[in-house]
């Protein structure tokens, strides 16, 4: 199997100041996928333990000059420490960005090409087994910056198959989706509630509503957003209801079938908002059908419009602590 490709300066901003800074949150260790198509970071997909986090990008949003090809219908995937990553990513900037530096006043030409990224597979030292790396090259004038990021064994095929049936299934969307577009008051508030409690109850109704409340034996805590836009299905807030406290209300409207209500862990809705690191321009939030997860989209906009860059996604999978209800 190989793949070779050349990073752009995009692809590089989004990934060393936004993307990899975000993924990291989730989880050190995740799979990064790799299709013809599309390169995908992902979090727990195949063991189900935990907030599952899906990055895709379409080829052209990192990388040109993109070639990859394996038995298994040019598709490559295998685990990666992001921290690691990260690391490298910055180094080999960090180096190149003094190494130009230092020449600049020299009257020389440019002194570094492109940055490549390729699958290879070296002999570590003290070792006699080959090892798999993804490896950060950039060639210059007379010197190349080389950085080596260990990774797993490639998966097999099976686990390929598997890995890319879980993704279809983690892409199934909420009938409902409520647009929260201030990401700070959500985080101011759920600071101060995961120093109360464990477990959140989430409440998404199809008026544009949600209700977060935690309870204690001492204390109950709750904050409401109303009348966000919503996508998917929605509905009216019957006018009996409009001036009832927001419990209530949403008590109402669960009975009704005109919303559904989740119980997740705080820290797991703490960890999905540093998902903000990625520099979203705004996030829905929908509860998935019979109440199977609290599911986050975040959306990202074409630079200087209010228009969604389609080449690239991101969304995070809560689990859930109770069946939920409808």
């Amino acid at each position: 199997m190989k793949f070779k490709a050349f990073l752009t300066d995009n692809g590089v901003s989004l990934l060393e100041k936004r993307f990899l800074p975000a993924l990291d949150k989730m989880g050190r260790i995740c799979h990064l996928y790799l299709t013809r198509e599309h390169t995908i970071f992902l979090h727990n997909l195949l063991n189900g333990d935990g907030i599952q986090s899906i990055a895709q990008f379409r080829k052209e949003a990192l990388f040109d000059d993109y070639r990859i090809s394996s038995q298994n219908d040019d598709r490559i995937a295998f685990a990666i420490d992001l921290s690691l990553l990260h690391r490298a990513l910055r180094s080999v900037i960090t180096i190149c960005a003094e190494f130009s530096g230092s020449h600049a006043g020299s009257g020389g030409a440019s002194t570094t090409n492109r940055l490549q990224i390729k699958l290879v597979k070296k002999l570590p030292p003290h070792s006699q087994q080959p090892m798999p790396f993804l490896t950060f090259e950039t060639k210059g004038y007379k010197s190349a910056v080389i950085q080596d990021v260990p990774i797993s064994k490639p998966l097999s095929r099976s686990d390929v198959l598997e890995l890319q049936a879980a993704l279809d299934m983690a892409q199934d969307l909420p009938r409902t989706l409520v647009q929260v577009p201030d990401m700070n008051q959500l985080q101011n508030f759920v600071d101060r509630m995961k120093h109360v409690g464990d477990l959140i109850n989430v409440s998404i109704t199809k008026y544009g509503d949600l209700h977060l409340q935690i309870s204690t034996t001492l204390i109950t805590l709750g904050a409401e957003f109303r009348k966000l836009s919503v996508i998917g299905e929605q509905a009216e807030v019957p006018v009996g209801d409009r001036d009832l406290s927001a419990q209530s209300r949403t008590q109402r409207a669960i009975q009704r079938g005109d919303a559904m209500t989740v119980q997740v862990n705080v820290k797991h809705f703490a960890k999905s908002l540093q998902c903000h690191l990625a520099k979203p321009d705004c996030a829905f939030y929908g509860i998935g059908p019979q109440g199977a997860c609290l599911t986050v989209i975040f959306q990202f906009f074409i630079p200087g419009t209010r228009q969604a860059d389609k080449s690239i996604s991101l969304h995070c999978r809560l689990p859930i602590l109770d069946p939920g209800s409808n």
